[in-house]
């Protein structure tokens, strides 16, 4: 077997155009951590660079150009412009530019796109397919990551001009094919389920996804291999000395840090944070919500704003938009505990990590990958999915317990610094790499 520096890996990772995407910066955090053990390894953006508030570890190129995947869907000449055109339409500057503020990410407008995205060479993007072949049979990798199997239709044609294994990390791709309208849902399963036969191993970051998983795409679970999510944890030394300022602090402050869309559950969270400011006790206890907001899900964010406004709350809450690392870092020094309480079940929970990290307990739904990692860290509390009064009444017994709240606050950091900091998670990424490496 190679040593790691001699072992070319080269991980495909898919942009989110503007938008803090935990996947984006997953991938980030990983592959900056593998090279830190010594492996030969390029993170590559698909559709758009990536956007991380780390450093960016990527290089400055895109495959399957956003702009060019999307205009050979809905405008058939332009699969056949010159190599010229594509690359214009191809420089991350541009795609930067144009997806900048927003891009169509709707799951129900987009099923045609993701079913021929995943046909490969007999796709509409046929042409964006060789243009990848043609990449890497330069490039020449040992290994070859896939950031999620919707990408991987080119996974065939890639495998016949570079013999190397080939890995796809699962993180969420059933959250969007379930949004598909019919028949595009059932079309692009049975399309994953062909390239799955392709793949030498699937990645996924906790148990409860590795039997979703092999149960959703009817996988061979001796392929589906578990290692735990990670995050970078530098920035959080800092609030390792919390628990000594924690005992005077009486802020009652609720946070929800995640993308405002109705399957993260804000909704929940608000109509809960409305009982919560019933109760005694926790009547001046505050909501401060940050997280990207797309326009496609403003009149849902408006609607949550309404709400609360209407319960004569509007000086009880605030939004602060999609926040870059120092704006997260000041947002969990000014929260007493984290709930996102989803209404999918959630694969990875990343916003959960950070929270833990720096020393913020939290509150967060029976289901998903939360039991496992709370039973793991001790790091918060659970409730039962969508029980909005079980919720209230679990922040407000949080909020005015101090001592409680300030031991849960401790494990978790404990945990996530010692067993779920980037290191860890490329540690066992490496050795999921050597299996097929032999």
């Amino acid at each position: 077997m190679s040593s790691n520096s001699e072992t070319k890996i080269i991980y495909l990772t898919a942009g989110a155009g503007g938008m803090f995407c935990g996947s984006c910066m997953h991938d980030n955090a990983l592959s900056r951590a593998l090279s830190a053990e010594g492996w030969n390894i390029q993170l590559v953006p698909t559709y758009t660079p990536i956007r991380t508030d780390e450093s960016d570890f990527s290089v400055d190129k895109v495959l399957f150009g956003g702009i060019n995947v999307y205009l050979q869907q809905k405008i058939p000449f332009l699969r056949y412009l010159p190599s010229v055109f594509d690359r214009f339409l191809d420089s991350p500057w541009l795609i930067r530019k144009v997806t900048s503020r927003a891009m169509e990410t709707d799951g129900a407008m987009l099923g045609s796109l993701a079913y021929s995205m995943l046909l490969g060479s007999r796709g509409n993007q046929r042409k964006e397919v060789r243009k990848i072949c043609r990449w890497m049979s330069l490039a020449r990798p040992d290994v070859l990551i896939f950031s999620n199997i919707l990408i991987g239709g080119c996974i065939e044609d890639i495998k016949q001009v570079v013999d190397c294994p080939v890995l796809v990390t699962l993180q969420g791709d059933d959250v969007f094919l379930d949004s598909l309208k019919p028949p595009y849902r059932s079309q692009c399963i049975n399309r994953v389920k062909e390239i799955a036969n392709k793949v030498d191993g699937f990645i996924v970051q906790s148990h409860f996804f590795k039997k979703y998983m092999c149960d959703y795409f009817s996988l061979d679970p001796l392929k589906v291999h578990v290692t735990p999510l990670g995050l970078e944890v530098a920035d959080y030394n800092s609030f390792l000395s919390r628990a000594e300022d924690e005992p005077v602090r009486r802020t009652q402050t609720v946070g929800y840090l995640a993308r405002i869309a109705p399957e993260k559950g804000l909704h929940h969270l608000v109509e809960a944070f409305i009982k919560l400011k019933a109760m005694p006790g926790t009547e001046d206890a505050r909501l401060h919500v940050a997280g990207w907001l797309s326009p496609e899900n403003q009149a849902y964010a408006d609607e949550q704003w309404g709400r609360l406004d209407h319960c004569g709350l509007q000086g009880s809450y605030q939004y602060e938009g999609a926040v870059d690392r120092e704006a997260k870092l000041e947002f969990f020094r000014n929260i007493d505990l984290l709930s996102v309480p989803t209404s999918f079940q959630e694969p990875k929970g990343l916003y959960a990590l950070e929270a833990m990290a720096a020393g913020v307990p939290v509150v967060l739904p029976s289901h998903g990958a939360f039991p496992e990692l709370l039973e793991a860290s001790g790091g918060g509390l659970l409730f039962e999915p969508e029980n909005e009064t079980e919720l209230a009444k679990t922040l407000s017994e949080l909020l005015l317990d101090g001592e409680r709240r300030l031991k849960l606050g401790g494990l978790g950091q404990r945990f996530i610094h010692q067993h779920r900091n980037a290191s860890v998670m490329a540690e066992s990424t490496s050795e999921i790499i050597k299996k097929f490496l032999v």
